[in-house]
């Protein structure tokens, strides 16, 4: 009958360990018995020398040997058997030089020679063995037999019965055998224990399970859109899914090295290092806009969480601009209808020609309008976002102007960039202008081509930026719509009511922008205006193709000479 191996992985330890206990604790006896043996025989070999050596040290049984003759009765015979009673011993013979048996068990036996060589005896030196003689197997031990003058007269043979020997090892071996039961027994409990250990932290399941709990952890982890970020509690990256990867610049080597030798200090790091507190952190890498979440691990680690929000960003603040031109379409549509009731009642009173003149001037100068912007700029996307900016911002009392130093070529690599840098600074300067009241409040803008680099300018009459915040503008967090959320640096206005961050006021509007600025290889920078108020510039190398149209020299300071 084929024996079933456990399937659950507590039951595979269990077993596992048992057998290994088992196999240790046979290994362990055997081991130990058979140098016991080997101990034994050399213990009852000593002890048959030294009755030898006590036997040959008697100087009667020596002059004896010397003055009688080997009979049953001779005093030989009887010193002999005295010790021999008395130490034990299966065997103690007396033999003299020509190996004729002196003393013997079996008196029948002296007088004849001994059955085995005496000759090393003889000649002086001492014999330890385990042989079989006439009186069964023993171990056995020679010695030489002097006189008083030191001469060898004979030899002194004792043996001590192997059966003796055997019980005591016979004897031994129970003791062992159970203190092999007592270890093995301690190592079965232990193996209980650890086994019922394992069951409760695997909850039971099986090693085929484990394995497909894996390969499906593996599977979720790379196919899941949101990005994730395990660290252990050193600090060390453990895992990197491939979105995480993918949102953060990440490569799959970077497991096992800690979070500041694998990302740039910033923002970003700090909030998955777990520097910086809160839920839903807002953050900008690689010009994306990430939610960052972080939760730590009963061992000491962290799990943190990456969504990429930067496409409903972009749709958030498409949705901001349709709203503005809803709210300015409205308020056109009053004005629209205030100019209808104007033009219907010159009809009305017979000015006809008056009428004409209303209609032409309001045509003329919607139409310069638009005109003045597409000819200065080429790129539908770009001229578009002004045309529509300029009727939210007239909307709001202000002004958008043109720069006459304006003229940006239609050959932009990727509009879409220059339409986000651009659309965020005039919304951001938009909301400084109408928080901060002025006599003629406006915003102007200017674009400019630099062989292929793209220089960008938004300057506004809002309350400028102080010089000792000029930088902390462009990180995520500082807004000037409401206190920053939480896990942003809470404090005054960036911008104190200028073009800081997003309409919306989520602290990542400026952040966005130098982020592209820095994608191209530029810079993004505020200084004040004269007169008062802010002008953002913001530097675009390679961000046109070709070389068609006038340049001018453009220094690192973004100022044109």
């Amino acid at each position: 009958m084929r024996i079933r191996w456990p399937r659950r992985v507590s039951g595979q330890v269990l077993a596992a360990q048992l057998s290994i206990t088992a196999g240790v604790m046979v290994l362990a006896t055997a081991l130990f018995l058979a140098p016991l043996s080997s101990e034994i025989d050399s213990r009852a070999m000593h002890e048959a020398l030294a009755i030898a050596q006590t036997t040959a040290a008697d100087p009667d049984i020596a002059r004896d040997l010397a003055a009688t003759k080997p009979t049953p009765s001779g005093p030989v015979q009887r010193a002999a058997e005295r010790i021999r009673r008395s130490t034990g011993a299966l065997y103690i013979v007396v033999l003299d030089s020509r190996g004729v048996r002196w003393s013997h068990t079996t008196t029948a036996r002296i007088g004849e020679h001994v059955s085995t060589d005496p000759g090393e005896a003889l000649s002086g030196r001492e014999v330890l063995q385990i042989d079989v003689g006439t009186l069964g197997r023993s171990a056995r031990a020679k010695v030489p037999l002097r006189a008083g003058d030191g001469r060898i007269i004979g030899a002194v043979s004792v043996g001590i019965g192997y059966g003796s020997v055997r019980a005591q090892l016979l004897a031994a071996v129970p003791r062992l055998l159970l203190y092999a039961g007592v270890a093995l027994a301690v190592g079965v409990l232990a193996a209980f224990a650890v086994s019922r250990r394992l069951r409760r932290r695997t909850h039971g399941v099986a090693f085929a399970d484990i394995s497909a709990l894996l390969d499906e952890r593996e599977a979720m982890l790379h196919g899941i859109r949101e990005g994730v970020v395990a660290f252990d509690r050193r600090g060390r990256i453990r895992l990197v899914n491939d979105e995480a990867g993918r949102l953060l610049g990440i490569h799959p080597d970077a497991t096992g090295r800690t979070l500041e030798e694998s990302l740039p200090p910033g923002r970003t790091t700090d909030v998955l290092a777990g520097r910086v507190d809160g839920a839903d952190l807002l953050t900008v890498s690689g010009g994306r806009v990430l939610v960052a979440n972080r939760m730590p691990t009963k061992d000491g680690g962290a799990v943190a969480t990456l969504r990429d929000r930067t496409e409903l960003e972009l749709l958030g603040r498409e949705l901001d601009s349709t709203r503005g031109l809803l709210d300015a379409l409205r308020a056109q549509d009053h004005e629209h209808a205030n100019r209808l009731h104007t033009l219907l009642g010159l009809l009305e009173l017979g000015l006809r020609e008056r009428a004409a003149q209303f209609v032409a001037e309001l045509t003329n100068a919607r139409r310069a309008s638009a005109e003045q912007i597409s000819e200065r700029v080429h790129d539908p996307m770009l001229s578009a976002l002004l045309v529509g900016k300029s009727a939210i911002v007239a909307e709001r009392g202000v002004a958008l102007r043109i720069s006459p130093a304006t003229l940006l070529p239609g050959r932009v690599v990727d509009p879409r960039d220059l339409v986000t840098v651009l659309g965020n600074l005039i919304d951001n300067a938009l909301d400084a202008v109408a928080a901060h009241p002025s006599p003629t409040p406006f915003i102007e803008v200017e674009l400019r081509a630099e062989g292929t680099t793209a220089v960008l300018r938004v300057s506004d009459t809002g309350p400028g930026v102080p010089p000792g915040m000029r930088e902390q503008i462009f990180t995520e967090g500082w807004s000037t719509k409401r206190p920053a959320p939480p896990g942003f640096p809470d404090g005054p206005d960036a911008h104190e009511g200028s073009a800081a961050v997003t309409p919306r006021g989520r602290g990542i509007g400026l952040a966005l922008v130098r982020r592209l600025a820095e994608r191209y290889g530029g810079m993004a920078r505020v200084t004040a205006r004269a007169g008062g108020g802010a002008v953002f510039t913001v530097v675009l190398p390679e961000a046109l193709t070709g070389d068609d149209t006038p340049t001018h020299e453009f220094t690192a300071a973004g100022e044109s000479r």
